[in-house]
């Protein structure tokens, strides 16, 4: 039978099954296929919050959100066009999320009566077949057993590491339903499994049994396709956000000449930077996993002291651990980058669900005064950029900056086009060799013109000097009680991070005119949403605009000006309201707030939903 071939401009697919499923793998590996052929892309990996449910309950459901475009992608999609349901739970969970006539992929063998019993669906009822799915496209696959079939002849494997490769079952037919080539796979599969020849032998099997299974049958009539997105000529890959916070530290430790040194202590979702960088030795990088969150931290304050870009990364509750440390080399004034990948909840809270929950843990969240510089990355390939300009603030101003993502960036995936080294922004570091002339003694608190003091390392004849927690006398570096020189110091540290204004970026518009109704403000992960509503209002001619901060501590000297050039200032962001209290405290602006804390990122929909509303009652 002849097929036919439709060209798509966007299309959304989630792939859901049991944590133990391979979902993310699956999702994973459809992402790099995508990005391997210069279609854009934007993930959203959404993995189960009790980590050991039990097989086939709704609690135990892994989810991996791909969205790819020949147009601009910003978010990865409000709606999904096909899902991937690998048993009756995950289809529970996420049918209210399917576009109306979209297709669902069903693994027919997940929706026994037992699995449709741990999925809580009533006795005696399957969706399959009760015609409760009347509005969508189904298509039923036995997947188990095709996985089955195609491993008949592998005698070496038990039936249970047969089941393990379903998932390659449906990567197969949906690489035959978008017309991809299976070879990015195929290799990945070799680097992966070269030394385990029969999983190799089963994975492969099985994908190409599930594109053969589309291809040679008669009930599908129909591929699809999506052409190349229209972007900057240069060498891209798909990058996750940790990943690319791994690689712009390598790129800021190569371009100051210092060595990099992670000391850490492995916490959810921010472990893959340590996996990342542990694999980069050749450029000099140490890893250090440290048996808890404060020697990790510790590890790192001592390298910095040392001479090198000491580095430190976690979550909200290893940064609570870590908060007397942090202080130290904020009184220390020393470069640290501190990286704290968010995630919902206080206390361990919810450690797979994404949330900007801990700006003003950043901002505040350390005893005594303590102010350090906050940078926010707001894409996964962003985090590249963020990240280095995190290290070059804190090695070029001599204090410790907080980095931060969250789970949705960390884990999320998109195209990031490599930089060349000329397109960095340099970072000169000078340490203190000796004493000047007619300096009689180390001074460790004299201070340049952007008040940092200077970086001696340890052992430099003529430079000894002592380090510790308690106060500092103001250039001599002595331990003082005085009251005056207390005050004197909590000045001049608050006076130095307030200077690095001078030597940041203006604020400037994301999209949008310099004057108008509203401004829609955000900062970190939800960029995307934003970006993409307030691009359909403009649309519409709306009089909407969009900022977005990079720097949040301190803000870029034009800020206020800005803010104070709109009717309304509006500030999504998915806790419940941190950054508009800043923002209120600073500018004495009445800002307005659209909150969501509910685990997931807010939508481009809600948030055009808000807009209208706000627009609606300024008319």
């Amino acid at each position: 039978m002849a097929k036919n071939t439709e060209v798509l401009q966007d299309v959304v697919i989630k792939f859901a099954g049991d944590s133990g499923d391979g979902m993310q793998l699956t999702g994973s590996q459809f992402t790099n296929n995508t990005a391997m052929m210069g279609i854009d892309l934007a993930t959203f990996p959404d993995y189960p919050a009790e980590i050991r449910a039990p097989i086939g309950t709704v609690a135990g459901v892994s989810g991996f959100q791909l969205r790819f475009s020949s147009d601009s992608v910003f978010t990865p999609g409000d709606a999904v066009d096909v899902l991937v349901a690998m048993n009756a739970a995950a289809l529970k969970v996420n049918l209210k999320s399917l576009k109306h006539g979209g297709k669902i992929i069903a693994n027919t063998d997940g929706f026994d009566p037992k699995n449709l019993r741990l999925a809580q669906y009533p006795e005696g009822v399957n969706p399959l077949e009760d015609g409760s799915l009347g509005n969508y496209s189904v298509i039923k696959i036995d997947v188990t057993k095709m996985t089955r079939e195609a491993l008949k002849d592998m005698t070496t494997l038990g039936m249970k590491e047969k089941d393990r490769a379903k998932n390659m079952f449906v990567l197969g037919f949906l690489y035959w339903m978008y017309n991809r080539d299976m070879n990015t796979t195929i290799e990945f599969f070799k680097q992966k499994f070269g030394k385990k020849p029969d999983i190799l032998e089963s994975n492969i099997k099985v994908l190409q049994a599930g594109y053969n299974y589309g291809d040679t049958t008669e009930t599908f009539t129909t591929t699809y396709t999506v052409e190349k997105a229209k972007m900057d000529t240069g060498t891209y890959r798909s990058v996750m956000g940790n990943q690319a916070v791994a690689l712009g530290l390598i790129a800021a430790s190569q371009k100051c000449g210092l060595p990099l040194f992670l000391g850490t202590y492995p916490i959810t979702p921010a472990s893959d930077i340590l996996h990342d960088l542990s694999t980069f030795k050749e450029f000099g990088v140490k890893t250090y996993q440290a048996e808890d969150e404060i020697a990790g931290i510790a590890s790192a304050i001592g390298a910095s002291y040392g001479g090198a870009l000491g580095v430190t990364t976690s979550s909200g509750p290893g940064i609570a651990l870590k908060g007397e440390a942090m202080g130290l080399a904020m009184m220390l004034e020393i470069p640290l980058v501190i990286v704290n990948v968010q995630r919902g909840g206080p206390s361990t809270g919810l450690p797979t669900k994404t949330e900007q929950s801990d700006l003003m843990q950043a901002y505040y969240g350390r005893n005594g005064e303590a102010p350090m510089p906050i940078v926010s990355a707001n894409s996964p390939a962003d985090c590249f950029d963020a990240v280095y300009e995190a290290a070059r603030i804190s090695l070029q101003h001599m204090v410790p900056v907080i980095f931060l993502t969250d789970g949705y960036i960390a884990n999320g995936a998109e195209p990031w086009k490599f930089p060349t080294a000329d397109q960095l922004a340099p970072i000169t570091v000078q340490f203190k060799t000796e004493l000047a002339e007619g300096e009689e003694k180390y001074k460790p608190y004299a201070r340049d013109e952007k008040l940092a003091r200077p970086w001696a390392v340890p052992g430099t004849p003529g430079l000894e000097h002592r380090i510790g927690g308690l106060e500092k006398q103001d250039i001599t570096g002595n331990v003082s009680y005085d009251p005056e020189n207390h005050q004197v110091m909590i000045k001049l540290r608050q006076a130095k991070v307030d200077k690095i204004a001078d030597y940041i970026p203006l604020q400037q518009l994301d999209s949008g005119t310099e004057k108008g109704k509203i401004l829609v403000l955000g900062w970190g992960s939800t960029y995307g949403a934003i970006k993409s509503a307030v691009a359909e209002l403009q649309a519409q001619g709306h009089a909407v605009s969009h900022a977005h901060l990079r720097y949040i501590r301190p803000f870029p000297k034009n800020l206020g000006e800005i803010l104070k050039n709109f009717d309304t200032v509006l500030i999504p962001e998915i806790n419940n309201g941190q950054l508009i209290k800043i923002i209120r405290d600073t500018y004495l602006i009445d800002a307005k707030g659209y909150n969501k804390m509910m685990g997931v990122p807010i939508t481009k929909t809600e948030l055009v939903m808000k807009l209208e509303e706000m627009l609606d009652r300024a008319n």
